[in-house]
């Protein structure tokens, strides 16, 4: 009996090394065959025109939106262990909020999937370094990533692949274990918008960075809470969506057409629920941002303590205190200028900026293209030195087990 225990034994500690050898591998083919890109230097936004995302908003639809939250999955192992869907559900219809999605890790939630209102959506990325793509209307999961590190060339690649998998790429928490530098940011390209708010991190020089080098990118806000009952992580930050209605699709239209704004709601430690429910019911709204020729006009429903207009570099180019309303006039060495409204509460609005562009496209921007040579120099190189290891490997092994044979 002893004998055939030791027996198992030594199988089950083969088959683990087994599995732990064929994953390492699987993961170092994955970074041999990553392209190699040459990415275009930044350039700033320009042309005679300018163009605003909230030119066609109606003041009267605004949608409070979250769409980072992670409920119970993968047996537990995850964060969201706690979270059922109802209880997420409940929870943030308490406080308000029209648009409620679950964003499990490398899982499509389909709760409530039976509504119109439904949108699909998952957080990518299982890498040590947080190296996270918030997934909005997701056809599928994607299941390649880079765990151990990730440089330029395999944050562009992520992001390429998933292009093809859902409608809207947001970079989550940018700023969190460094998973993209400020300087990353002025040259990816191929992603809708940065969650610039968090309630781990804030993000706002990611999202300045991606601007200065004219990537138009929007605004996303969200708890990412993983605990629900935690009021510190609940009801903080969110999105509010200019959409004509609820339906799935016209929310992820308005999010494209850059049609929102981040709302970080203050909130001291420990704030009860019921606190934050009466604060939800008597927060601020958008009336208008408007363009009258070369200035910039922004109106709320509720005096502010403070308008900030923000251009280039983050650079902070007029201050408007203690109104409702306030403009600002674009001179041409502006290339963008996004608004943060703050409210003498503390809560700050952070809307998308206007930008100038040459009267066609806005969204578009400069893509990186694959360097061929370099890209199949690094696998060629890479391959023989993998082989090369094996087969030493390969070799030394029947050394010692002839060697043993022999004794």
């Amino acid at each position: 009996m002893l004998r055939l225990l030791l027996l198992f034994f030594n199988w089950l500690v083969r088959l683990i090394i087994y599995l732990i050898v064929a994953v390492l591998l699987v993961v170092i083919i994955e970074y041999l065959v990553c392209p190699i890109y040459i990415f275009p230097d930044p350039e700033p936004f320009h042309g005679e025109y300018i163009f605003n995302p909230y030119q066609d908003i109606d003041s009267t639809k605004w949608r409070k939106s979250n769409f980072q939250v992670q409920s119970r999955v993968w047996i537990g192992i995850t964060d969201g262990r706690k979270n059922s869907n109802e209880v997420i559900d409940s929870i943030y219809r308490f406080l308000l909020y029209d648009v409620i999605t679950i964003s499990d890790y490398q899982k499509i939630n389909k709760y409530g999937d039976e509504s119109d209102t439904y949108i699909p959506v998952y957080e990518h990325g299982y890498g040590i370094f947080k190296n996270h793509q918030v997934l909005i209307g997701a056809k599928k999961v994607l299941w390649t990533d880079y765990p151990l590190f990730q440089n330029i060339h395999h944050k562009q690649h992520i992001l390429n692949l998933l292009r093809k998998t859902s409608d809207l790429i947001y970079i989550a928490h940018p700023k969190l274990r460094g998973a993209y530098s400020v300087n990353d940011m002025k040259y990816l390209s191929k992603y809708t918008g940065v969650e610039v708010l968090n309630y781990m991190r804030l993000s706002v020089e990611h999202w300045d960075a991606a601007l200065s080098a004219g990537r138009y990118v929007t605004i996303l806000g969200n708890d990412d809470a993983h605990d629900v009952f935690n009021p510190d992580e609940v009801g903080y930050r969110c999105t509010f969506i200019n959409s004509s209605s609820l339906n799935g699709d016209s929310v992820i239209n308005a999010l494209r057409k850059g049609m929102a704004y981040g709302a970080d709601i203050y909130r001291p430690v420990g704030e009860p629920f019921q606190k934050k429910i009466k604060k939800a019911k008597k927060i601020a709204k958008v009336k208008q941002v408007d363009m009258s020729g070369d200035t910039l006009c922004v109106e709320v429903d509720q005096k502010a303590g403070i308008f900030r207009f923000i251009g280039q570099d983050g650079k902070i180019k007029h201050v408007v205190e203690n109104t409702k309303y306030a403009c600002y006039k674009i001179s041409p060495g502006d290339t963008y200028i996004r608004t943060e409204i703050e409210f003498p509460n503390k809560t700050v609005f952070y809307l998308n900026p206007v930008i100038r562009y040459d009267g066609k496209d806005p969204w578009k921007m400069a893509e990186p293209e694959v360097d061929v040579l370099r890209t199949w120099l690094l696998r060629i190189i890479g391959f023989a030195t993998l082989i090369f290891i094996i087969l030493n490997i390969c070799f030394i092994r029947q050394r010692i087990i002839k060697r043993r044979t022999v004794r």
